[in-house]
């Protein structure tokens, strides 16, 4: 195995410090006592970290976006299994359609879905409604579980299942103690991205969401429209902690190699 040689290693680490450099000045910037964007060189604070929970809008932003991540990722979970379990495991007409349907929110732009969905919206009177916003983050992120469940069942030993139906288990049986556990991995990888996706998601948001239901990326732009101090760096310094958190524990329990490049 060739191992990459000081030139690579050095383009690599330029890359990735290009990539990690805004966050980590802005996680910096969340710790100024100032009034303005800069970077503390003297003192820390955790003043703006204090403002963001004292101030209502964002807090309620919060749980709104939690509870819609939650509710997306588990309704998205609840459709992904049985169509990636149909995907892998069965030959039927309409089977590549029907995968391109699933993973399509892919190439669509949020821009354009979020367009849309307030048209479908406007027409069937749903506009502000958290249940139809639920069904729009769905939409979008049902793609991200579906690929890791389609990438866990294929590689799954079907022997198992042959073998817990000859000794008389019945096919719920059979899902619940024998395909699901095997299949545990992806299922709550997939979760744990969608959920990621969601929390994450602006640009499809903000075109379906009402003034009762804004989620906090969707509050964050329109705070960022009126004004620009360290509070906005505190909440995306809170954001970015908590991305990084659900990331870490995707890691652990599927690997992020497997998320990003399919391995099985």
């Amino acid at each position: 195995m060739n191992k990459n040689g000081p030139l690579a290693l050095l383009f690599n680490g330029l890359v990735i410090g290009f990539m990690l450099a805004p966050l980590v000045i802005v996680c910096l910037v969340a710790f100024t006592p100032g009034n303005t964007l800069t970077i503390p060189t003297t003192e820390f604070s955790l003043r703006w970290f204090a403002a963001v929970f004292k101030h209502s809008d964002f807090v309620t932003a919060f749980w709104n976006s939690l509870w819609l991540a939650i509710a997306a990722a588990s309704l998205s979970t609840a459709i992904a299994i049985p169509a990636g379990l149909a995907i892998t495991r069965f030959q039927f007409k309409g089977r590549d359609a029907l995968n391109g349907l699933f993973l399509s929110p892919l190439i669509v732009p949020h821009l354009v879905l979020g367009v849309a969905l307030l048209r479908l919206f406007s027409l069937i009177g749903a506009t502000g409604s958290f249940g139809w916003l639920i069904l729009a983050h769905t939409l979008i992120v049902t793609p991200f579980v579906l690929r890791l469940i389609v990438a866990a069942s294929s590689g799954m030993d079907s022997h198992c299942e042959d073998a817990a139906r000859s000794l008389g288990a019945s096919r719920g049986t059979v899902f619940w103690r024998v395909t699901l556990p095997m299949i545990l991995p992806g299922v709550t990888g997939g979760w744990l991205l969608a959920f990621i996706n969601s929390f994450d998601e602006v640009t499809m948001s903000i075109f379906v969401t009402s003034p009762v239901t804004v989620t906090l990326p969707v509050r964050m732009y329109m705070y960022a429209t009126e004004s620009v101090d360290p509070l906005m760096a505190a909440v995306s310094a809170l954001m970015v902690a908590l991305t990084a958190g659900v990331m870490v524990i995707l890691d652990r329990l599927y690997g992020l190699d497997k998320v990003l490049v399919g391995e099985k």
